[in-house]
């Protein structure tokens, strides 16, 4: 069997050492258009800030490697430019000579990746605007900063390569502008986890412009809808596209965005051609609406399902969560499945809880605040996704609740969950607990809540009870607009200072004194709830506030 590969990176590269592992007389070849295979996609932009020093850790394998162990013909700098399905022939270029060939296959598999958008706003030269997708934009990149006097740099485009490069020119001691079209940064995230994305970059002395379009770039100033930004070099990143073009031309069925319309074992309309990665339609594993999702973990698993199926092997790919992680300076922020935006666009009714439990026990030194938001579905209490950010231990809890979505874990059931505890690592109730408690309180009616989209309507009413429970000194320090404040040590004592005839909408720091002064007030006959967030996350987003990473096992701030 002759087994032809279109791509050679993740996805690609993937297939091709399964089926070699499944099938040591197959015949393999790999044709990668650029002159690089096998590369930590992912990686690209530490290199250019020099997190990663030397340009050869990014290659995982060569094409003599290879070949060297595989025994598979890796070429690069040779692009395919049409599939001949009757013939069951690839047209080839080989980019070095020029020499155009064909090449036959039993089985073809089309790992082409996807490309960056890049809108046609540039007037004049435009040699220091940039794209980041390959190793040979890296390399431009990476040469660009190192031979020319550098001072300021502009984004575009708050999604994950535009932040790494944020993160990675900044610290190369450039004055970066990240300019987001929509109300928040990192779309894999909703507005509330991702204020607290805004404010840390901030402190680090990143600039940025929020709902900005972005109009024209001319003599290195970029021009938005709002001002004039100036910038040594530009960096596109705002979205990227299918690579179609062969799929298309040979008439292959395409789905959503242009991507190519796959079955559940990576097969296209064509039952000899299979296709992975970025360039192919996904279901949405939660939603199951067919969707494009480019991420390299999905793109490895869908290659090594299409070897397995090539090799006679019935294997499937179960959908895509959304799974992702992302380190911005000392932040970590980290989601799976879908976000409040996504499930109001799929209809699909949710509650929520967030919460700001500590990364380990309060009494071990070090221990930091991270926010934990999980959202299910309304009637099921089935888990629809997770996001936190935080400092550390924040992939883990989303890695959890993600495994928890896969085995169709009910949200109630994060409180069962039996997870490794020591001082250093955990509390003896995990966040991913604690988050599961929150939730059968609610489903139980022992707690109801109210949310940050909430208050601007409640501030308006005089038929209620805004309270807030933090200290004096906290209150003082800021408060949200019409709280009250009678300390929760306070309250049992002071409850005749509130008329029980209102009800009774009750913030904290976190949520967890809030909390307790709501089941204080329901015992004693008053309708009360709970902010979800505690004013962390409301001056966070209000106020635009810089919180402490060190609180109290309490909720109060170090």
């Amino acid at each position: 069997m002759k087994i032809v590969i279109v791509g050679g990176v993740a996805g690609g590269a993937t297939a091709a050492a399964r089926i070699r592992r499944l099938d040591e007389n197959a015949e393999i070849i790999i044709f990668e258009r650029s002159g690089y295979v096998s590369y930590a996609n992912c990686g690209l932009p530490y290199y250019i800030g020099g997190e990663i020093s030397d340009k050869e850790d990014l290659f995982l394998q060569t094409p003599e490697g290879f070949w060297s162990r595989f025994k598979i013909d890796v070429r690069t700098l040779h692009e395919v430019t049409k599939i001949n399905r009757e013939r069951k022939t690839v047209t080839v270029l080989d980019k070095m000579s020029g020499k155009v060939f064909e090449e036959s296959y039993d089985k073809l598999i089309l790992s082409p990746g996807a490309k960056p958008v890049m809108p046609d706003f540039c007037i004049g030269d435009c040699s220091n605007i940039f794209t980041l997708r390959t190793v040979e934009d890296t390399l431009k990149i990476r040469e660009f900063t190192d031979n020319n006097p550098i001072k300021t740099a502009v984004i575009i485009g708050g999604g994950f390569i535009g932040l790494e490069m944020a993160e990675n020119l900044k610290n190369r001691g450039i004055d970066v502008t990240v300019i987001q079209k929509g109300d928040h940064l990192l779309n894999t995230v909703d507005s509330d986890i991702a204020s607290f994305i805004h404010t840390n970059l901030r402190t680090k002395g990143i600039n940025i412009l929020l709902n900005a379009n972005v109009k024209s770039i001319e003599k290195n100033i970029v021009i938005t809808d709002c001002k004039e930004i100036p910038a040594d070099m530009v960096i596109v990143s705002v979205g990227v596209l299918p690579e179609n073009n062969l799929a298309k031309d040979a008439g292959l069925a395409l789905g959503v965005k242009g991507a190519i319309a796959v079955s559940d074992n990576m097969q296209t309309s064509d039952e000899d051609i299979y296709a992975v990665g970025d360039a192919v339609e996904v279901k949405n594993f939660i939603s199951k609406d067919k969707a494009v999702i480019t991420l390299a973990g999905p793109a490895n698993k869908q290659g090594r399902i299409a070897a397995d199926n090539i090799c006679g092997i019935n294997s499937t790919y179960k959908g895509t969560q959304g799974a992702s992680v992302i380190k911005l300076f000392d932040m970590t922020v980290a989601s799976t499945g879908m976000t409040e935006t996504q499930l109001k666009l799929s209809n699909i009714a949710y509650e929520k809880v967030i919460l700001s439990p500590l990364s380990h026990a309060g009494y071990y030194p070090g221990a930091t605040v991270m926010t934990l938001k999980v959202i299910f579905e309304k009637e099921t209490y089935k888990i629809l996704g997770a996001q936190a950010v935080g400092y550390e231990g924040v992939e883990k809890r989303i890695d959890v609740i993600a495994t928890a979505i896969f085995a169709g874990l009910t949200a109630d059931k994060l409180k069962d969950l039996e997870l490794s505890y020591a001082p250093p690592y955990s509390s003896a109730k995990d966040p991913v607990n604690m988050a599961g408690f929150i939730i059968e309180n609610m489903k139980n009616g022992i707690v109801g809540q109210f949310y940050y989209e909430d208050i601007p309507l409640l501030q308006k009413r005089d038929d209620i009870t805004l309270l807030d429970t933090r200290t004096v000194y906290e209150y003082m320090r800021g408060h949200a607009e019409g709280f009250i404040n009678i300390p929760v040590d306070e309250l049992r004592e002071r409850l005749t200072e509130l008329d029980k005839s209102k009800p009774v909408y009750v913030m904290c720091q976190s949520g967890l004194r809030s909390y307790l002064a709501t089941r204080i007030l329901m015992q004693n006959g008053f309708d009360a709830y709970n902010f979800a967030g505690g004013y962390r996350l409301y001056g966070t987003m209000y106020y635009d506030e810089v919180v402490s990473k060190n609180a109290y096992d309490c909720g109060m701030e170090k």
